[in-house]
């Protein structure tokens, strides 16, 4: 069994297999028919938002829900980069995933976090619970990635073989006169 996951990419990788798949179904929705899944229950709060607030017209509402399919696509595109190399032990032991999930991490916060602000003020109970639980799963892996900090670099054994070889051969050069 392999030992050498580090639990940042392990909550990683249990965040990507829950939005890769969940916001790209719904981004795909929203690519097919931008009004009529506009307003189903993870959109709903920012189309009452865009529709109450912004008064948007109707090329103005299928610009907004677009606006909303690309920045989830984001998101997925950030954490299937992820994914994609977590794949490579390499990158997965010394922490070179670790900008991917970062990048993920934040603009899916700061996604979640306006979708939530935008749920509270249409007064939608639903959406805002939805989101919520989004954003908490998104800050809580954004603590353990923070806490775990970035992965220590590994010395190369070879480079250890040499360094007493090294030593031993000044002492015989350095012999006092």
């Amino acid at each position: 069994m392999s030992t050498n996951w580090r639990i940042s990419s392990f909550t990683g990788a249990l965040l990507a297999a829950y939005f890769v798949p969940t916001w790209a179904i719904l981004a795909y929705k929203i690519i097919l028919s931008p009004i009529h899944s506009f307003y189903e229950r993870p959109n709903v709060s920012a189309a009452f938002f865009a529709s109450d607030y912004l008064q948007l017209a109707a090329t103005g509402m299928v610009r907004t829900a677009w606006l909303l399919a690309l920045a989830r696509l984001i998101v997925v595109a950030f954490f299937a980069v992820f994914i994609l190399l977590l794949t490579r032990s390499a990158a997965r032991k010394n922490g070179g995933s670790d900008e991917a999930l970062w990048v993920a991490l934040g603009i899916g916060s700061v996604f979640c976090f306006a979708m939530m602000i935008m749920a509270s003020i249409v007064h939608e109970a639903e959406a805002v619970r939805l989101h919520a639980s989004e954003l908490l799963m998104l800050l809580g892996a954004v603590i353990v990635v923070a806490i775990e900090g970035p992965a220590k670099p590994q010395a190369d054994e070879s480079a250890e073989a040499l360094e007493p070889v090294a030593i031993a051969t000044n002492r015989n050069v350095l012999k006092p006169l």
